[in-house]
């Protein structure tokens, strides 16, 4: 039995969580991954002068033009200015969609982060319920030829994130940066055709947040650009220093950076009010002060409230909504079972107030017989990072041990294969 091979706590397996904000990797049975890269990656033309001739390598299929391009990686890198790097992200809807960037980004996990050769280690995968038959065969494909796994296995990040929680059956309810999505998840398996998504995210608010800081005039300026500040009083024009750079940052790259202060207020400012949005009720809350880089600073009052609404006050584009229907969308029986079990997970969630508000708007919507249960971990880690914690307990589970696809069955059955073993 194939199984056995990687059973037991000598061989650490693997777990790979992809998302659009960044990718989570570490070892099955911890309890964090080790670390989260940015699903960003810099390009660069590579203007370093070769010295060393062009050895001609020995394997036929590796070309032998050395790479004109330099890629940065992690965050340290991606930070610091360079002349003509492009930022470009590798996902798109869900889904890997530059397998290039991909692997260089894999390539630095093993290197840096595993530090430890891939040949050793089981690799566990989350994807988006709604993943492609051709990226899946693609990415188990680049595991077992390219890595050379031993064992790959692959699993929807929404049965992951409710295994995090305990369930088995769950309607999950995942708010990430590009999108907010219901998932039904039934003993396990997902069931696809009520999953239900709304591009109401963690990057839609940054957007709205952005134009609302520009609109008051406020300096946006990353904190890698700026030397020195002064401290001056609330409300007062910036006094600060920029860095002297001899290139002009490009655009892709102050627009990552923009975000990333951006994405600081948000996490220090924004609220959810827990009825819809009053500015009554909003101005009765304590105003919140926020420093920008530049050394500005001043208070928000309602229109923190105000920012964090766009997520619930679309009729149809809702987390409340999307999640009520997801539910009806799924058989009749199984209706109380996923009511009694609503998992709340990613990094957009944990927007203060969100899990309160999500809750009142679904009790709202509950049909009255059923009875109304949110899952919503307390950590921070335990809601970034659910899927991963997810993958992170199914891949130490002694009964999953038979489940992997190892290399023996890529070999003999091909990559087609992956679609039997994992549904």
């Amino acid at each position: 039995m194939s199984g056995m091979l990687y059973g037991g706590d000598e061989i650490g397996a693997l777990v790979f969580d992809p998302g659009h904000h960044s990718l989570r990797v570490g070892y099955a049975q911890e309890d964090t991954p080790k670390a989260e890269i940015p699903a960003v990656v810099g390009v660069a033309p590579d203007d370093t002068p070769k010295i060393e001739p062009e050895i001609k390598p020995e394997d036929g299929n590796v070309s032998s033009v050395a790479s004109a391009w330099k890629y940065y990686i992690d965050t340290t890198f991606l930070h610091t200015p360079r002349p003509n790097m492009e930022l470009h992200s590798y996902m798109k809807d869900g889904m890997i969609e530059n397998w290039d960037l991909f692997e260089k980004i894999v390539d630095y996990s093993y290197e840096k982060i595993i530090q430890s050769e891939s040949q050793y280690h089981p690799v566990l995968f989350s994807e988006c319920p709604w993943n492609l038959r051709q990226k899946r065969e693609k990415l188990t494909e680049i595991m077992f030829e390219k890595y050379k796994v031993p064992a790959f296995f692959l699993v929807k990040n929404a049965a992951l994130a409710a295994f995090a929680n305990g369930r088995a059956t769950a309607l999950v309810i995942d708010s990430g940066a590009t999108h907010t999505s219901a998932v039904p998840v039934l003993d396990g398996y997902v069931i696809t055709n009520a999953v239900v998504k709304s591009p109401l995210g963690g990057d839609y608010l940054i957007l709205k947040a952005r134009e609302m800081l520009e609109h008051m005039g406020i300096d946006l300026t990353p904190s890698t650009l700026i030397a020195s500040k002064e401290v001056i009083r609330d409300k007062d024009k910036p006094k600060y220093t920029k860095k002297k750079l001899t290139f002009q940052p490009t655009n892709s790259w102050m627009a990552y950076m923009i975000k990333k202060t951006v994405q600081d207020f948000q996490q220090n400012v924004i609220q959810v009010s827990e009825t819809p949005f009053d500015e009554r009720i909003a101005a009765g809350f304590p105003a919140v002060q926020h420093e920008f880089p530049t050394g500005y600073h001043q208070d928000f009052g309602p229109e923190r409230f105000k920012l964090a609404e766009v997520l619930f006050d679309h009729a149809m584009l809702g987390a409340g909504h999307i999640a009520a229907t997801s539910a009806g969308m799924c058989d009749v029986d199984i209706r109380p079972a996923l009511y009694s079990s609503v998992v709340l997970t990613g990094g957009n969630s944990l927007v203060q107030g969100f899990s309160d508000r999500l809750s009142r708007d679904l009790s709202s919507r509950t049909p009255g017989s059923l009875r109304l249960k949110m899952i919503a971990a307390n950590g921070t880690v335990e809601r970034r990072f659910g899927s991963w914690v997810g993958g992170s307990i199914l891949a130490s589970i002694g009964t999953f041990q038979q489940m992997w696809m190892s290399m023996q069955e890529y070999q003999e059955a091909g990559k087609a294969q992956i679609d039997r073993k994992c549904p």
